[in-house]
């Protein structure tokens, strides 16, 4: 993966599979630039939009997408 950031990743894996931006974040139901924002690291997704993201790159290995989301529990995360 050579050291890719989570955005990198993301942009190189949508490229890859021929998919706009704006067609990628229209279809996670969100605003027009959503995946922009994402992968100019202005903004994190949920763990929800997370997983709708590997299933529209179709990979369920987020290590392949360089990203581990941390699990909030408390005021503790792991």
């Amino acid at each position: 993966m050579d050291g890719l950031t989570f955005a990198e990743r993301l942009t190189e894996l949508r490229l890859l599979k021929g998919v706009s931006a704006r067609d990628m974040s229209l279809a996670l139901k969100q605003n027009h630039n959503y995946i922009n924002a994402i992968e100019n690291n202005k903004n994190l997704p949920s763990m929800k939009n997370f997983f709708a993201i590997c299933e529209a790159i179709e990979t369920n290995n987020n290590k392949q997408l360089g990203y581990i989301p941390k699990l909030l529990v408390g005021d503790f995360a792991i």
